[in-house]
């Protein structure tokens, strides 16, 4: 029989050797969850999306978001039929998840134990855990599998934790409590299945920055959300400036149009179909005497139309 050198041996059984599993995600398996993104990171490996990208994306419609999306392949970033707690107010931020599931016994000592090597606080609730780790801009973003009775994730006290950490607020795929408290609190903003006093009850954490679903929505570790009273966009972070500058022209696009449209300068067919030299030339005479500000810059603009036929 050949032996097998003991180096060898020790890589090979190196290969079904247990790796515990963490309740947070390593930045290392977030970075290959992401690895479309180019730019900067957070030290947990989530993509760091510019502010001022995430400023522009909250004057985008649902529909010119999810219209870039889909025609990139991405079908199935969309959930609606939400409670929110202030409906005029838009939200945008770079998501972090958590999973909750029904209570068992033996796999939450397990998350508790890991939780602890891990350095979470060891009082009160586990629910606790994924607000330690905001940083500002950040967007709370939890399935809780649409409990509702017993399935509140926060109440006030646990609101003004997530502002204060984050300057923004929540997206449960279920409940809260003291939905009223959580309305006082200035700038917070949540989008919820539903509320209820009781406290949490029978469920656990079980992951905080992995992959989750919202309903129709697969979610990852660094996602862009945008929240708006129709419903809520989860956005892949390097997808992030191409849809914002798409949906920043197509709307300049239907300003223009719409307007020539009023004028009776042109009709409808003309308006809807590939435009004429005569109509580009029009559109690019317009944005020059632009009467506001506009949302991109004039080079942005520029380089956007001349790789486009529009």
């Amino acid at each position: 029989m050949k032996k097998i050198p003991v180096l060898s041996l020790l890589l090979i059984l190196s290969c079904f050797a247990v790796h515990p599993q963490n309740v947070g995600s390593s930045s290392d398996y977030i970075k290959a969850l992401t690895p479309e993104w180019k730019g900067e990171r957070f030290a947990d490996g989530r993509p760091k999306v510019p502010d001022a990208l995430l400023e522009r994306l909250k004057k985008i419609s649902l529909e010119e978001a999810w219209g870039v999306l889909r025609n990139k392949g991405f079908q199935n970033q969309f959930e609606g039929d939400w409670e929110i707690i202030n409906p005029d107010e838009p939200m945008t931020g770079r998501v972090v998840t958590a999973q909750y599931m029904p209570l068992r016994p033996d796999l939450e000592k397990y998350v508790k134990e890991k939780g602890k090597e891990e350095g979470r606080a060891q009082s009160g609730g586990t629910n606790s855990w994924p607000i330690d780790i905001l940083t500002e801009g950040d967007v709370y973003v939890a399935d809780s599998y649409g409990k509702i009775a017993d399935g509140t994730l926060i109440g006030d006290n646990l609101g003004n934790s997530i502002y204060a950490k984050s300057k923004r607020g929540v997206i449960f795929f279920g409940s809260v409590r003291d939905e009223e408290g959580l309305s006082e609190i200035k700038g917070f903003n949540g989008w919820i299945k539903g509320s209820d006093p009781s406290f949490i009850s029978q469920m656990m954490l079980t992951s905080i920055n992995a992959p989750i679903r919202m309903g129709r929505a697969t979610v990852l570790p660094g996602d862009i959300v945008l929240a708006k009273k129709y419903g809520v966009i989860f956005i892949p972070s390097y997808l992030v400036e191409e849809l914002v500058l798409t949906s920043e022209v197509t709307a300049l696009h239907d300003e223009f149009g719409h307007q020539r449209l009023r004028e009776g300068k042109y009709k409808p067919g003309q308006i809807d179909s590939n435009w004429s030299d005569e109509i580009r030339k029009d559109f690019l005479n317009w944005i020059n005497n632009y009467p506001g500000k506009l949302p991109m810059t004039r080079e942005e603009l520029d380089n956007y139309l001349k790789e486009r036929n529009y």
